[in-house]
């Protein structure tokens, strides 16, 4: 009884999509499946979705306010550039999101999303992502979640409807790229010291904040032509850090370098040869 109970709620379900679907494409005037290019199912009561990989050049997708639980239909849609999934009962998208390369905006918000990390991770292949809405989310009330949304995605522009500022941006780095910051203290215009990096035990997202670095108005990072003066020096040394390289060159003339036939022959002590050290930055 229960396996037929559970067989008539599926056939039920798959029914509500298969209507919801030659709804739209009937709105939409679409006749082939390659011609689909939106697809609006929000709204439907739907708990499952079947795969939508017939609609292989599907672009802008709907399915927000339903009860969705799984994105496993969502696997071959690789061409989505617009995807809204809020308002649904999602607790985790790990290996459901990562191959939508060209996404650029996604909606997430209203979920039962929990583990920052995981999610982020499964966010940082789309380069292109440029709108994310996470909020709502059980994961959102971290107290560092924005600035860790900041740093793992640069991509985004707008985080939970409200613009990330290159102040933010700033503060994400010098928090989480704990590394870098080590490394740079370690650096005297052009001179090398022997600093050991340090390292953090515990959460790979919970690191110590570094000093935040206090940049002039309108200088970015890349900009080899701005020379606005920095109030800090070290703040010019991180800079400079961020944006060469610094290699080193020595040579000698071996011309006048004694072979050891000579050395043994002369028995005299070698005096030191000069060096010549040349740097590129």
């Amino acid at each position: 009884m229960a396996a037929a109970a559970s067989a008539i709620s599926y056939a039920d379900k798959f029914t509500v999509y298969c209507q919801a679907v030659e709804k739209q494409l009937k709105i939409c005037g679409f006749k082939r499946n390659v011609d689909v290019l939106v697809l609006y199912l929000a709204g439907q009561g739907l708990r499952s979705i079947p795969s939508l990989s017939r609609f292989h050049r599907l672009r802008y997708l709907w399915i927000n306010n339903n009860k969705i639980q799984d994105l496993t239909f969502l696997m071959k849609n690789y061409c989505l550039t617009e995807l809204y999934l809020n308002n649904n009962e999602l607790t985790d998208i790990s290996g459901a999101l990562k191959h939508l390369r060209v996404l650029q905006i996604l909606f997430l918000h209203n979920n039962q999303l929990k583990n920052l990390g995981k999610t982020v991770k499964e966010l940082k292949g789309m380069i292109s992502l440029q709108t994310l809405n996470l909020f709502d989310n059980p994961l959102a009330q971290d107290p560092d979640y924005r600035l860790y949304v900041i740093y793992s995605l640069p991509s985004v522009q707008l985080l939970d409807r409200k613009s990330v500022t290159q102040r933010e941006r700033e503060s994400a780095f010098h928090l989480y790229n704990r590394e870098r910051s080590c490394v740079v203290q370690s650096i005297a215009f052009g001179k090398r010291v022997n600093a050991p990096l340090e390292t953090t035990v515990g959460s790979s997202r919970c690191i110590q904040p570094a000093r935040r670095l206090m940049m002039p108005s309108g200088c970015e990072f890349g900009n080899h032509t701005n020379k606005v003066p920095f109030e800090n020096p070290e703040d010019a040394v991180l800079l400079r850090a961020m944006t060469r390289s610094l290699m080193e060159f020595s040579s000698v003339d071996w011309n006048k370098v004694a072979t050891c036939q000579e050395r043994q022959l002369e028995n005299k002590v070698e005096e030191p040869h000069e060096k010549l050290t040349v740097q590129f930055r």
